[in-house]
């Protein structure tokens, strides 16, 4: 017989779970002079999670490729790079780059840094010399970590940083000029375990001191600095559990002891998603975390089977490019429990299918480099019910809808702009305070987002308040038109942008990847959306893509790059 679902409402579990004494129980301090909900028992610092870290002893805390790292040897290393970081002269609120594939290194290098005090700078690994130079210059680092590739890309432009004083380089083919390499400072992954036993390095450290600066994915303009605490951090890992739990007590299960869980990472860790949703947590718990050099699925497939991968995920294309394989049958996917993604919609139909055609749970949730990740997370039945939803705010996290004045508050199920408060808030943006008060107020983040909040507090992101696309005075939002698309059985990706009209002043336009060895026509695709929308939302032109559609590390289609496919319509 078939349980009721859900077993409790959101209030209740709420309550349930954040009641005094509870692991997520909540206190509400003072936060750069606004009173702020925040979780009671979450580690105070980078320094408390990594000596944390420490008591999972031999446990893996890392696999890449051949190389198999415990939290014990993680933990030396880290030690003993902060050690060195020290003797260079590096200081509370210095800034320390790092520029890195994911490698067990990267992680090593990053809690050196934040373990002591200072500023972390995780730098996007695809951007080129010019690009990476930019972000050593405004970050003002004094010191970088960075593999060979990233090496090569900076050295051109290392005399234009007279503010970076120390390089260190990994996995070095060459002697590195004018740097060092850093297995002479602390070895390779597999030496690490014989590294002295020593503590961390003392520090005076609080939840509040500065802790990152991590840069936005800007669609224009130069990229912004991120400047993010201790806290901010810490908070998502106690955000990740909440959530987990929440979605347990709504199917009406009793909480189960913790297990330590194997994940495969494919996204960057120099964004929010994989460093603060993902890491803090594993952290914490003792998860291992496996680290591909780049997603290919049957490699991916294979990986999932040998190391019995309970979550994997990160953007739809990932979860997409599993359920459409064809040899998918010929691997045991059986120990896969949840598939996640964050950083752009997903088609509802996705979610239907991780949950019948893969026996996982489908999860998502919302968030942005401004919070640090993690604001609202969706999962389970939850998430199977509202497909179309990013799910509701994490307890210690607040949401509105506002209108275009930045003030009024608008009804439940009205589209505006959404507005979002919490601990997970950064402080605002490295060196532009015109551009941090304009963004952060009085607590709140303007996001930017389109977005409504139903009765139960979940919330629907609809479209960027800049990609809406106003159609002679109708607006039309992106993600409705893209998610009929979804549902249509041959289309696997797809993107809705505006092109310029000379008298509507502009028209929605599509692009779509078809499914492999699926067809369907422009005016197929057409008369699906005509069929379920208002008129003035179909299409007027759709292009087909061969492959899936670009998308930027941080999984978010680039719908500018897209534009170049409707020329002929624009230029007309």
């Amino acid at each position: 017989m078939e349980r009721a679902w859900p077993a409790m409402g959101m209030d209740e579990v709420r309550a349930a779970l954040t009641a005094p004494g509870a692991r997520f129980e909540m206190e509400t301090i003072d936060i750069r002079g606004v009173p702020t909900r925040v979780w009671k028992n979450a580690p105070a610092h980078m320094a408390a999670l990594v000596r944390l870290s420490r008591t999972h002893g031999e446990s893996l805390a890392t696999i890449h490729e051949d190389e198999r790292v415990s939290y014990e040897a993680q933990f030396r290393a880290i030690a003993t790079l902060a050690a060195h970081y020290r003797s260079l002269g590096v200081a509370k609120g210095d800034r320390v780059a790092v520029a890195a594939r994911n490698l067990p290194e990267w992680i090593v290098a990053f809690f050196a840094a934040t373990a002591i005090g200072a500023v972390a700078v995780p730098l996007n690994a695809w951007w080129t010399g010019e690009e990476l130079a930019y972000g050593l210059s405004d970050s003002g680092a004094s010191l970088l970590v960075c593999d060979d590739e990233r090496w090569h890309r900076i050295a051109p432009h290392r005399a234009e940083l007279p503010a970076l004083r120390h390089d260190l380089v990994t996995r070095a083919a060459a002697p590195v000029e004018g740097g060092e390499r850093l297995e002479d400072v602390i070895g390779t992954p597999q030496d690490w375990a014989t590294l002295p036993d020593r503590d961390l390095p003392d520090a005076d450290l609080s939840p509040e001191d500065d802790a990152t600066i991590l840069y936005t994915s800007g669609t224009t303009g130069k990229p912004k600095g991120a400047l993010a605490t201790h806290r901010n951090f810490m908070t998502n890992i106690l955000s990740t559990g909440y959530a987990a739990a929440r979605m347990i007590l709504r199917r009406g299960d009793p909480l189960p002891d913790p297990v330590r869980k194997v994940s495969l990472t494919v996204i960057p860790l120099f964004h929010a998603t994989a460093l603060s949703a993902g890491l803090m947590g594993s952290m914490a718990a003792g998860h291992t975390t496996i680290y591909m050099r780049k997603f290919e699925v049957v490699r991916a497939m294979e990986i999932i089977e040998r190391e019995r991968v309970n979550a994997t995920g990160g953007v739809p294309t990932i979860a997409w490019q599993i359920l459409e394989h064809p040899d998918r049958d010929k691997y045991d996917l059986s120990s896969l429990e949840s598939i996640g993604y964050g950083g752009a919609p997903s088609a509802p139909e996705l979610v239907r299918k991780i949950a019948s055609d893969l026996k996982a749970m489908p999860g998502n949730g919302w968030g942005m480099t401004e919070t640090t990740a993690t604001v609202t997370t969706h999962g389970a039945e939850d998430y199977l019910h509202r497909p179309d939803s990013c799910g509701p705010p994490v307890a210690v996290a607040d949401l509105e809808v506002r209108d275009e004045d930045g003030v009024t508050v608008l009804p439940t199920n009205t589209i505006g702009e959404l507005w979002a408060r919490g601990p997970m808030i950064v402080k605002g943006y490295w060196n532009k305070p015109e551009a941090t008060a304009a963004t952060f107020v009085d607590g709140w983040v303007r996001t930017g987002d389109l977005a409504r909040i139903d009765e139960e507090g979940f919330c629907f992101i609809l479209d960027r308040a800049k990609d809406m696309i106003i159609r002679g005075g109708e607006n039309i939002y992106s993600t409705e038109v893209e998610n009929v698309l979804y549902d249509h059985p041959a289309v696997t990706d797809c993107a809705l942008i505006g092109i310029p009209h000379r008298i509507l002043g502009e028209e929605p336009a599509a692009v779509v990847h078809l499914a492999p060895d699926a067809q369907a026509t422009e005016a197929e695709l057409q008369a699906w959306v005509r069929e379920r929308l208002a008129a003035f939302k179909v299409p007027v032109a759709i292009r087909f893509s061969a492959e899936m559609l670009p998308r930027n590390a941080n999984g978010k289609i680039l719908k500018r790059d897209l534009k170049t496919l409707f020329e002929d319509r624009i230029a007309a």
